[in-house]
């Protein structure tokens, strides 16, 4: 037995409330190592005698490693547990102490894990109920429609040129009003719209003045109403929160640089050395490197702290939003967040909180800062899988397990799964143009656990390089649509809103090819239902036996029960040839001849027993 592999500790994501009186357990051991293994628990001020015994099954594997769970409930919410070992070749017991070739006895209280007492929030505020439901939309304010020429900036370009840096086109809040039909009929409930605040650049991440709508959007008032208009539809609305930096004619730092020292917002930001320069280079903080127009703000200093939650507090109950999206969210201190999400949630309870963090940072999301994130590592996988085909579908099955397993499942529901953003290439540009790419990766995108995320366009198959090309301008001509795509589109959106398994379900993998085929395969299911998920990422057919389906089906706990359910095809992505048109549902699996570049979507016919 790899006893360097096993590990567990009493906190999460390896144990967490799921549940008033349950909770669950992970416990990560190497990979195809151990046959079996069984929780024992009972009561933490209870002896050891009427010990209760659970068997933990397989719900994720990565490169390294199984990940074993179980679900154990108490109505005490006191419990102390270990966990029963077997290899095929020797039994061990693991508990707070280490491992033990027997049971533990007379120092059972001392030998077992505790969690001494399960509050369901468990000191973690999970994310709003909503947010697992959600379709997001993501509004590059300046690039999606001008609806109001009369407040356009000096020297507008006119829509649909290529974008540079500097350029403006005059997108603004009504342009958005008037088209929200588009999102209504796209199936989206909640619109994220890049900064509204004043701020002299195209992409407003340089605030200089928190306290007003930028002029060249719209005002307040229209700010009120298109929040308004959203509602009314049922979609909610996230702004985006620029709080670890400032723009360079923000009042404060202005302050500076006429008083230097003398200035009583000097400790508002990070400066080196007085007086201020800003070139060859800046002798200030600022995000990123050198980038002297964004100087970087103290959000350590309670000043800095008091004046943002003010404005945070002011635009979510003048608006009426539904939460903040918090740009460079990792580079703001943890403390400043906790407050941050105390006061916002004091105003609106249902608030969404999502950190813009590139990288994998379960600290963030335990509770008391984030709900979730962005899910940049998420899309990686999925470039490196479907647009650049770099890995294997085993390999992009051990990397999606291997993401699963570092959260909460209540966070890990919630998590902004994007294609594309503002700050990346479009997804069809990374496929090279190949539609198909696109189309399986969206299909992939929907039918995942998590959030979909829909950046502006690529719904009508927009495409652009790197920023600036990443924003153009939304085309309104509907003559330059990808109507396939947004068909495609349409008809995810209704999948998920019919199928409460594809919102709130279990996740398995059932089949990861580790060859150059790309034949990829999972299920998602509740107590309702069933869906299955075939996919072939390659441009050689394939067939999907229904055996292997159903072997894998019945070896996961949950999942078993629909082991030997009818199946009916409910979508077929791709070439509709004389072998996508003989695939067939078959008792206990699927058997599919899959077509290059294509995807089945299966429902169980009927609720299984």
């Amino acid at each position: 037995m790899n006893r360097h592999a096993i590990f567990h500790r009493p906190d999460a994501p390896t144990a967490y409330a799921v549940g008033d009186d349950e909770l669950e357990v992970v416990l990560r051991a190497a990979r195809g190592d151990l046959s079996r293994v069984e929780v024992v628990y009972g009561d933490r001020h209870t002896r050891p005698g009427r010990d209760r015994r659970v068997s933990m099954s397989v719900t994720a594997r990565d490169e390294l490693f199984d990940y074993w769970t179980a679900r154990i409930r108490l109505a005490s919410r006191r419990f102390r547990y270990y966990f029963v070992l077997d290899d095929g070749r020797e039994t061990l017991f693991y508990g707070e102490e280490g491992f033990s070739g027997k049971p533990p006895a007379a120092e059972w209280w001392r030998w077992s894990f505790q969690y001494p007492y399960l509050w369901f929030h468990d000191g973690a505020d999970d994310p709003p109920d909503w947010a697992q439901d959600a379709i997001v939309y993501q509004i590059f304010v300046e690039r999606f429609a001008n609806g109001d020429p009369s407040n356009d900036p000096p020297g507008v370009q006119p829509w649909g040129g290529k974008p540079t840096r500097t350029s403006f086109f005059g997108g603004d809040l009504q342009g958005i009003i008037d088209h929200l039909d588009h999102l209504v009929g796209l199936g989206v409930s909640c619109l994220y719209l890049t900064p509204i605040f004043e701020s002299p650049t195209n992409h407003k991440y340089d605030t200089t003045d928190y306290c007003r709508i930028d002029p060249h959007l719209g005002d307040e008032e229209l700010a009120r109403r298109l929040v308004d208009e959203c509602h009314m539809r049922g979609i909610r609305v996230i702004l985006d929160a620029v709080f670890n930096h400032s723009g360079f004619d923000f009042f404060a730092f202005q302050d500076v640089l006429r008083n230097g020292e003398k200035s009583p917002y000097c400790n508002w930001f990070r400066i080196w050395k007085m007086p201020i320069e800003t070139r060859p280079r800046a002798t200030y903080e600022t995000f990123a490197t050198n980038l002297w127009r964004m100087p970087k703000l103290a959000t350590d200093n309670p000043e800095v702290q008091d004046y943002l939650l003010g404005v945070a507090e002011h635009w979510t109950r003048t608006l009426g939003i539904d939460g903040w999206r918090l740009d460079v969210g990792d580079e703001v201190d943890p403390r400043f967040w906790r407050r941050f999400r105390e006061r916002v949630r004091a105003v609106n309870p249902d608030a969404l909180i999502v950190g813009e963090v590139l990288h994998d940072a379960p600290a963030f999301v335990r509770g008391d800062q984030m709900d979730c994130y962005m899910n940049y590592p998420w899309r990686d996988l999925v470039v490196d899988f479907f647009a650049k085909r770099r890995i294997s579908a085993q390999e992009f099955a051990d990397g999606l397990a291997s993401l699963r397993m570092r959260y909460r499942r209540q966070v890990d529901r919630a998590m902004w799964n994007l294609l594309g953003s503002h700050d990346r290439e479009r997804f069809l540009t990374a496929c090279g143009g190949d539609r198909r790419c696109m189309m399986l990766a969206t299909t992939f995108q929907f039918t995942y656990t998590g959030t979909p995320y829909i950046y502006y366009g690529d719904e009508v198959g927009m495409e652009g390089e790197h920023d600036p090309d990443c924003r153009r301008c939304m085309p309104w001509d509907r003559s330059e649509w990808d109507r396939e795509m947004l068909r495609l589109y349409r008809t995810l959106t209704r999948l998920r809103r019919r199928y409460r398994a594809l919102r709130r379900g279990e996740y398995a993998t059932l089949l990861g090819d580790s060859s150059a085929r790309g034949l990829f395969a999972f299920a998602r299911w509740d107590v309702n239902s069933c869906i299955v998920v075939v996919m072939n990422n390659s441009e050689e057919p394939a067939l999907c036996e229904p055996d292997l389906v159903r072997r894998r089906m019945a070896e996961i706990s949950g999942l078993r029960r629909w082991a030997a359910a009818r199946f009916r095809p409910i979508l077929h992505v791709g070439e509709h040839s004389a072998a996508a048109a003989g695939a067939r549902a078959e008792a206990g699996g699927i058997s599919i001849h899959m077509p290059p570049m294509s995807a089945w979507i299966y429902a169980s016919a009927r609720s299984s027993k």
